[in-house]
């Protein structure tokens, strides 16, 4: 156990959670390279999660689940992030959505009850909002995928980015423009209907291993009963979207671990003892642990905020906020001080640390931005 994680871990529940994601990321191991070579969520990390029924694990146990509070789910997470990053943060879009629509109820009962018994079953699912010329949803645009009332439903055309696990979804959640409403609506479209395809868009730096393809909708027929939810005028904090720090610190996490481990073995014949010996790696692996003990305790304590006290939770919004802003960029410090660590060794595949470093930086334009949150921060104290 990491030694930092004792002081996170309170009780027998959560331990044993947390010994539960430890073996679920120790099965997901030995699929990473792959994923990352080939950039794509394999159909084996999918595999291991439903061995392990975790994509029903947030709910009650009417549906097969262990009813986790954010902060269990969270420990979770952080921990399979250690070991695999990009399946962490592609299952936690679904079990987020499970999460939000179990704590909001956004949906009808009878919607939620559907989707719930999905999830029980194993099946996959996510939201497709996201569109190349609208930017993250975050922003405001407006979808350019259209719903078209029909006598019996609706017909849905379009493209969506940034779909993670596009490949392997039962059912992606798809937002688009009501036509008849003028309003944005999320519609379940099961990914097996014709003229649904998965375009093979994903060829980045980092995060490869999410698979996050285009979406492509053409003349897609479906039942008036899948429109699920209409965009609301304002909307309360979501805490759910801590999964997406707590992914990034656990690369850190994992960063600082393979780093002391490099630093203990790794003796130049310059040197007549390992380079842990040496005073400016010594303050480096000390950097590295200062800032992720102060970036965990934040991100914790927010979340045990969000489950003890609800009623309380519209006033936490700009802390979440903060949170993912302060969480990844110290994530991306700690993994630059473990690539100076490794140096030129930290390049190259045979180690993690170049997958660590080109992972984290994509928390940085993970959802909300840096500068929207400086701006509502200044706005907060300046404009009155």
């Amino acid at each position: 156990m990491f030694e930092q994680d004792l002081k996170f871990i309170k009780n027998d529940r959560q331990k044993m959670l947390y010994k539960k994601a430890e073996l679920i990321s120790q099965d997901l191991s030995s699929f990473v390279r792959k994923a990352d070579q080939e950039g794509r969520f394999l159909k084996e990390s999918l595999d291991t999660l439903k061995q392990h029924e975790y994509l029903s694990l947030v709910l009650s146990d009417t549906y097969g689940g262990k009813d986790l509070s954010l902060y269990e789910w969270l420990l979770m997470q952080e921990k399979i992030a250690e070991q695999d990053a990009a399946t962490a943060l592609s299952v936690g879009w679904h079990n987020g959505i499970l999460m939000e629509l179990k704590e909001g109820k956004l949906w009808a009962e009878d919607d939620f009850d559907w989707i719930a018994n999905q999830a029980s079953q194993q099946k996959l699912f996510n939201r497709a909002s996201t569109e190349k010329n609208t930017g993250s949803p975050t922003r405001g645009g407006r979808p350019e995928t259209i719903a078209t009332k029909t006598a019996i439903g609706y017909v849905l055309n379009g493209r969506k980015t940034f779909t993670t696990m596009a490949e392997v979804l039962d059912y992606a959640i798809v937002s688009a423009w009501i036509e008849d409403e003028e309003a944005i609506g999320w519609f379940v479209v099961d990914m097996s209907k014709d003229g649904v395809f998965v375009d093979r868009t994903w060829d980045t730096l980092g995060m490869k291993g999410t698979g996050s393809d285009d979406l492509v909708l053409e003349s897609v027929n479906v039942c008036a009963d899948s429109l699920v939810e209409r965009k609301s005028k304002g909307s309360g904090p979501k805490g759910w979207l801590l999964h997406i720090p707590v992914c990034y610190l656990g690369v850190a996490k994992a960063a600082l671990r393979d780093a002391i481990q490099f630093a203990k073995e790794f003796q130049p014949n310059s040197l007549n003892h390992p380079i842990a010996k040496e005073s400016h790696i010594r303050q480096k692996i000390g950097e590295m642990d200062m800032i992720l003990r102060r970036a965990r305790a934040y991100l914790f304590h927010i979340a045990q905020e969000w489950d003890q006290y609800p009623e309380k939770r519209t006033e936490l919004a700009r802390d979440l906020a903060v949170v993912k802003v302060t969480a990844t960029n110290d994530a991306n410090r700690v993994v630059d001080l473990a690539m100076r660590i490794a140096g030129g060794r930290g390049l190259f595949k045979e180690y993690p640390f170049e997958r660590y470093y080109r992972d984290v930086r994509a928390g940085l334009h993970n959802p909300p931005m840096d500068d929207l949150v400086l701006e509502q921060n200044a706005s907060s104290l300046l404009d009155d």
